[in-house]
């Protein structure tokens, strides 16, 4: 690939993950309280101690809650907090509860929203503090609820149906033995009310306490309400079906036992409700049919076929809620084994239903003010800014011929992110994209002939739906899109500058899709024009069409690393053009994009020029933020990247930024401390604020290297490492090591008087349970051994052991083994005799390890040192020899001395055997092998 960065540094940072079509989890069902807003006003309850089930009220009492309840809608601020007040008065007299269930229950007269909201005060009460009311006041509440729970009021039924789930959460299930089989009962009730209302309540529990009720706590009450349930699928009433099959539905990925006794059954029951009136029934069904299609396939494949016919008709509701439903069998069943063998012959039905899915709905519209053009001088409101999460270093080594960001992140944002709930778009969009990575090349003759008459389509929503289509397989079907890229990237970048802002900001996500191609062509053909436009919409006037270019852009960067570096001085005019105009989330996004561009060219940024036009806006933003501002985050992160590229460019800003990293890693030390020591009095810290400092401290002393000593020397940073690495918390320890990895790098000086100390931390920390702590820890040792020499030999023993287990175990992700190896290598390079009686141990995976890894230093090392083991134990890599001639023959060009050891190891080995044994063993080699061998070493 051009532009795979080749001069960059040997590690960097994991990088955001942004995820495509977000699922979202189901919605709560429960209602939440309203803010309470009582008028202040004076209360004189004679309130008598709670006694028996006769309770009754005072009836001035009563009058004053009644008041308080209906005027709780004051929008004064001040009135709100006279109430409050009062409420807290209120609530030490435990028999206020008993008017709230009183008011709840018994005072029909009343009108539904007022008695919902007492029954919502009480709820919010049992939350608080039911462990403190006195018994009589539990049992009258609970014998309330069961004898109102049939109230003519469907409000005030869901109502007691959340006030009952409550108190049973409360762990008050084993207290109150009578509530199942009560409810139970109720169920067979000929009023509709009360069945209903026992259904709701039965309901809620079910997914309260689904993982309680299939327990022997409770002596397995499933085994009477599965088939009681049940039963009641074929009852007259929808509403009642409707509760009848979610409340089975909350059994189905536990496998409750109950429910697998009667699978069969149920499945019955489903594939008669299939085509029920009711839109609620039909969704309950669709959602049962996807959650078994995981859980209990085997049962569903006898009937795939109808199964997946249902599913194309239900997928295309003319109620979104149950297409959505459906919608998910997609994405499920793409993840099947069978998927390929049972979806094949339906794609010609489904691919034109999930296309058609993916167009904005009028609703959608509305919500994304897709009628606003030009939103960029309005203020975002805190609620448009989602909180974020800081993801801590991680450290890698560069490879042969591989894309600089290690193709895990293959997730990418979808650009409709403000409609935040999950919908009918995003999860035909989702479906699509992994079927295409399922399907491959298969699913394009169903779709190119849909494609052109969508993305040259006059209607713009329909214009916009082609080019998410687009976007969607872009990774599943790249290799059957590559012919028609050519004639449809210049279509793309074109749509960049459509007059709909929705139009713009699809295309700037799915031209990011297909930047990998883009950057594989000669840069004059897309990438100058790409990049030309984007930049354009980085600044344009609607700012979902900013975060969109933003995103983007960043995406361009990761592909074409060094290749940007001509257009370096047009690139950061833009970027910092953005800074004046942007509002507040997209700032956010901005941050990213200038710190991946730093990540991507590296040292090229290291120019006065380009140093004078970045670091004044970042510097300004930098003291205009309070320590406690979580913007710091993406500032810290961006500031990061940009010292480690800009290494002696940013000395003149160094000191006022580790002066304050090292204040923000000692303020959260402090506040976890005291946190630990009173948690009633202090606030758990926000640890994010420390791991965002520790990583612009690697990324400083990365950067500087030895100019960083000083400010090492006049800190207590090395105290402040020792407590962060025992911190409880992973991402923490992942960002000590981390820094303690290039403190040693920097300034070993300052490293060395604490080894002792550190070491059995570090070997405790490699725990494979933990892949990035483990990573980093592993990393820092193999740094420490080049450093430390010979002295490392009484610490060889407290770390040997945990890394060859490592480096043995199935399934231990690719970075993990490098540096797993690399620091064996290193331990082996110091102390030989210490590290190379284990040699047949890990030789094997040793071998296999490295030998995708680019020649440079890290791997340097690590080979001297298996050489010199071997020297030292020869027998141990007799019978794996051919891994390391294999191993020996990745070396592209190693120095001399280092080609002098692999020589004398080959031929040693040669002449050992005899002339007639190496021809032998040497016919096991593959042809390449074979070649280099002979080419290099002459054998």
């Amino acid at each position: 690939m051009n532009g795979a960065g080749t001069d960059l540094p040997t590690r960097k940072k994991e990088k955001r993950s942004l995820t495509v079509f977000r699922r979202h989890k189901d919605h709560d069902f429960f209602m939440t309280c309203p803010r309470l807003n009582f008028r202040g006003c004076s209360i004189s309850f004679s309130f008598s101690s709670p006694c028996a089930m006769d309770w009754q009220p005072d009836e001035q009492g009563l009058q004053q809650v009644l008041q308080l309840l209906k005027d709780s809608q004051s929008p004064n601020t001040a009135t709100q907090r006279i109430v409050q007040d009062k409420l807290k008065q209120l609530n030490q007299f435990p028999d206020f509860n008993n008017y709230l269930i009183f008011v709840l229950t018994r005072l029909k007269s009343e009108d539904e929203p007022t008695r919902s909201l007492s029954g919502l005060i009480l709820k919010n009460n049992v939350k608080a503090h039911y462990q403190s009311f006195p018994p009589p006041v539990a049992d009258f509440i609970k014998q309330e609820c069961l004898n109102n729970i049939g109230d003519a009021s469907s409000l005030i039924r869901a109502t007691i149906g959340i006030l009952i789930t409550t108190i049973a959460s409360k762990g008050e299930l084993q207290m109150w033995p009578e509530l199942l089989p009560q409810l139970c009962n109720l169920l067979n009730s000929e009023d509709y009310n009360t069945c209903e209302g026992a259904f709701g309540a039965l309901q809620k529990i079910c997914e309260d306490s689904s993982e309680l009720l299939d327990s022997d706590a409770l002596n397995r009450p499933l085994n009477i309400m599965i088939p009681k349930f049940l039963q009641f699928f074929k009852h007259c009433s929808p509403k009642i079906r409707s509760h009848a099959i979610a409340c089975v539905n909350q059994f189905i990925m536990d496998r409750a036992q109950a429910l697998m006794d009667n699978i069969d059954t149920f499945i019955e029951h489903l594939f008669a409700l299939a085509v029920d009136d009711d839109p609620e029934v039909r969704k309950n069904v669709c959602r049962a049919l996807v959650m078994l299609l995981e859980v209990r396939i085997d049962r569903l494949i006898p009937h795939m076929h109808s199964i997946i016919q249902y599913m194309l008709q239900r997928t295309q509701d003319h109620d979104e809620n149950v297409a959505l439903e459906a919608c998910e069998f997609w994405l499920t069943l793409a993840e099947q084994p069978i998927c390929k063998e049972v979806l094949a012959s339906h794609l010609v039905q489904l691919i034109p239903i999930l296309v058609n899915g993916m167009k904005y709905s009028e609703i959608d519209i509305i919500l994304l003010k897709g009628d606003v053009e030009e939103d960029e001088a309005v203020p975002d409101s805190e609620q448009d800014i989602k909180p974020r999460f800081h993801k801590s270093r991680t450290v890698t080594l560069p490879h042969e011929a591989e894309r600089p960001d290690g193709s895990e992140d293959a997730e990418d944002d979808d650009d409709d992110d403000a409609l935040s709930d999950w919908n009918l778009r995003k999860c035909s969009a989702a479906a699509l994209d992994v079927l295409a990575n399922v399907f491959r090349e298969e699913l394009l003759p169903h779709l190119l002939p849909l494609l052109k008459g969508l993305l040259f389509h006059p209607e713009w929503v329909v214009k916009e739906s082609g080019i998410l289509v687009l976007g969607a397989i872009a990774e599943g079907c790249m290799q059957g899109m590559v012919p028609y890229l050519p004639e449809l990237i210049p279509h793309l970048i074109q749509c960049l500058s459509d007059k709909k802002a929705l139009v713009r900001s699809i295309a700037c996500w799915t031209l990011s899709r297909y930047a990998h191609w883009v950057v594989s062509q000669p840069p004059d053909m897309h990438l100058k024009p790409l990049m030309t436009e984007l930049l354009k919409r980085i600044l344009d006037g609607n700012k979902r069409v900013q975060e969109a270019a933003c995103s983007a852009f960043a995406t361009l960067e990761e592909e074409a690393c060094t290749e940007l570096v001509p257009y370096l001085s047009y690139i950061l005019d833009t970027l910092v053009f953005a800074f004046g105009k942007y509002q507040h989330k997209n700032l956010l996004i901005l941050y990213d994009a200038i710190g991946t561009l730093a990540d991507s060219v590296g040292h090229h940024l290291n120019q006065p020029e380009y140093i004078q036009k970045l670091m004044p806006p970042l510097i300004q933003k930098w003291n205009e933020l309070k320590d406690e501002d979580k913007d710091l985050f993406p500032l810290l992160e961006c500031l990061s990247s940009v010292a480690t590229a800009l290494q002696s460019g940013f000395l003149p800003y160094c000191e006022p930024v580790y002066q304050r990293c090292v204040t923000l890693v000692q303020k959260t030390l402090a506040q976890a401390m005291m946190y630990t020591q009173h948690p009633e009095q202090y606030e758990a810290p926000d640890k994010d604020f420390m791991i965002v400092a520790l990583d612009l401290l690697s990324g400083l002393a990365e950067g500087l290297g030895g100019h960083v000593e000083q400010l090492v020397a006049r800190s207590n940073i090395m105290t402040l490492l020792f407590q962060c690495m025992q911190d409880s918390m992973p991402e923490v320890r992942q960002s000590s090591f981390a820094l303690l990895g290039d403190l040693t790098k920097a300034c070993f000086i300052h490293v060395k008087p604490c080894i002792a100390e550190f070491m059995p931390i570090l070997g405790t920390n490699l725990n494979p349970e933990f892949i990035s702590v483990c990573n980093n820890a592993t990393w820092a040792i193999g740094e420490i051994c080049m450093h430390m020499g010979a002295e490392m030999q009484p610490y060889v023993q407290m770390v040997l052991n945990n890394l060859v287990e490592i480096i043995n175990r199935p399934n231990t992700p690719k970075t993990l083994l490098e540096n797993t190896a690399i620091t064996i290598g290193r331990l082996g390079y110091v102390c030989p005799q210490e590290v190379a009686p284990m040699l047949q141990q890990f030789i094997r995976p040793w071998c296999t390890s490295l030998r995708n890894i680019r020649d440079n230093e890290e791997k340097d090392s690590a080979f001297r040192g298996i050489c010199m083991m071997i020297g030292v134990n020869p027998g141990g890599v007799v019978q794996d020899f051919i891994f390391f001639c294999d191993a020996v023959a990745s070396w592209v060009s190693p120095k001399d001395d280092l080609r002098d050891m692999f020589y004398k190891i080959l031929h040693g080995f040669k002449d050992q055997v005899g002339e007639e044994n190496w021809q032998q063993f040497s016919e096991q080699f593959p042809p390449l092998l074979k070649e280099r061998l002979a080419a290099f070493y002459g054998v």
